[in-house]
């Protein structure tokens, strides 16, 4: 929101008083005779070292000795609006308004009270007589309308404005607010398609038109406008979205690398396009596994993410195809730029140090979960695997038999309990207790199916 920017110049002339005219600043005055002089400056002099009170009283004499002059008046209102007095401070305004309706900087310190205290009818009313004297304030008529949520007069504005002065990035931003709202989706987007047609050259139809396809959830519409900005305006940083595909499937690693960098540094790229991306690519580098440090690159973009768990879901996308040891990389990485306590992120990190059998970091990462989750029987099972395992079958025994009274509705956990404290027994040669043990764990496994 642009706010008046006061430029002060004095112009002291000695006999008759006359005010300047021409729209300049109001302290560009005539001084009618010596007290009113001593006054008004001492008025100014006052405000300079923000002794807004006493600046006051001495206007109140300029006043008193020309009731009708409106440059006393507006520089009182400053003062009062300084002191936060905004009633009072509009009242001066007004009184200068009345006075002398054709000078905008009188307006503008109604705007500026109409403003501060957020009384955005009052604003937009004292704007509109403020643009005859300056068109540019209808910028701050279209933020006045965004406030009030008055879109279809934002948006003839914006319009009226680009077409005039060209295109702002605020316009734009706000623009795209409004067309971003379903109600004027469908019209927005045949609008850009049209403007597009029209000018294959302007960049900014083709990355709103991908961004709403984008937030509605048309992937695939996006990224064909993308392949069509691609063409025209190759050098484009939304064309990298069209541009790095193309290049996967030449095998073009270097430059598909290049452009999937520049995707996911962009800002202002939807993160929606930016997971496809990295999702391509971890594909790509499933296949061709010397790029593998590029993809941990690429998470790192990712590491703020508030809606996806970037690591996480890579580790998954390793997990369910069986490669343990990439999935283990990817958990501990997680977990360790974001919440070394997450729950499910633990569960499957534990999972896959049992397929490769590193027995010792989980145990001892499923006994530091057990103090944070005593409730929680998976991680009493897994430190008592491990311990047996690595032959600690008192320590195995003492923690599983913990554990299994955490276990509830579920006959899978608990014959795996089962068959853990049976080897437990077994280790500390009580071949009885395994015996008892597996034949209750085989009770429990029928039952379930």
């Amino acid at each position: 929101m642009r706010k008046a920017v006061f430029v002060i110049l004095f112009f002291v002339l000695l006999g008759n008083t006359a005010k300047v005219m021409a729209q300049t600043e109001p302290e560009d005055i005539a001084m009618a005779t010596d007290e009113y002089q001593d006054s008004f400056y001492e008025s100014l002099k006052q405000k300079g070292i923000e002794n807004y009170d006493k600046a006051i009283v001495s206007l109140e004499k300029c006043i008193k000795l020309q009731p009708n002059d409106a440059v006393a008046y507006f520089e009182l209102g400053k003062n009062y609006l300084k002191l936060k007095d905004y009633q009072s401070a509009q009242n001066a305004f007004q009184k200068a308004t009345q006075l002398d309706s054709k000078n905008k900087w009188y307006w503008l310190g109604i705007y500026d009270v109409s403003y501060e205290t957020k009384n955005y009818s009052l604003a937009i009313e004292t704007i509109q007589k403020i643009i005859p004297f300056d068109e540019e304030y209808k910028d701050d008529l279209i933020s006045l309308y965004m406030i009030t949520n008055q879109y279809e007069k934002a948006l003839l504005t914006i319009n009226e404005m680009n077409d005039k002065f060209g295109k702002s990035e605020d316009r734009e931003r706000y623009k795209l607010q409004i067309l971003s709202q379903d109600k004027y989706q469908n019209a927005a987007i045949d609008n850009l398609i049209n403007q597009i047609k029209q000018n294959l050259k302007e960049e900014s139809n083709y990355i709103n038109l991908i961004i709403l396809y984008s937030k509605s959830e048309e992937t695939e519409k996006a990224l064909e406008v993308a392949k069509q900005l691609a063409k025209e305006i190759p050098t484009s940083e939304w064309a990298q979205v069209s541009l790095f595909k193309g290049y996967l499937d030449q095998n073009q690693a270097d430059k598909a690398i290049k452009s999937m960098n520049t995707i996911l540094s962009n800002s202002k790229i939807d993160s929606k396009i930016k997971h496809r991306t990295l999702n391509e690519f971890l594909i790509y580098v499933n296949k061709n596994p010397q790029y593998a440090p590029d993809l941990e690159k690429a998470i790192g973009y990712f590491d703020n993410d508030p809606n996806v768990d970037v690591a996480k879901e890579i580790g998954k996308f390793y997990h369910n195809k069986g490669q343990f040891e990439n999935a283990i990389k990817y958990y501990e990485k997680d977990l360790e730029s974001r919440s070394d306590t997450d729950r499910e992120t633990n569960l499957l990190l534990l999972e896959a140090y049992t397929q490769e059998n590193k027995f010792e970091p989980m145990t001892k990462r499923a006994m530091t979960m057990i103090e944070i989750y005593p409730s929680q029987p998976q991680f009493y099972y897994y430190a008592g695997l491990g311990s047996n395992k690595m032959k600690q079958f008192k320590n195995a025994k003492t923690v599983l038999e913990m554990g299994i009274d955490y276990v509830v509705d579920d006959k899978k956990l608990e014959a795996d309990f089962n068959i853990q404290l049976g080897e437990a027994h077994n280790g500390l040669g009580d071949a009885k207790k395994k015996e008892e043990y597996f034949l209750k764990a085989n009770e429990l496994l029928k039952q379930k199916k």
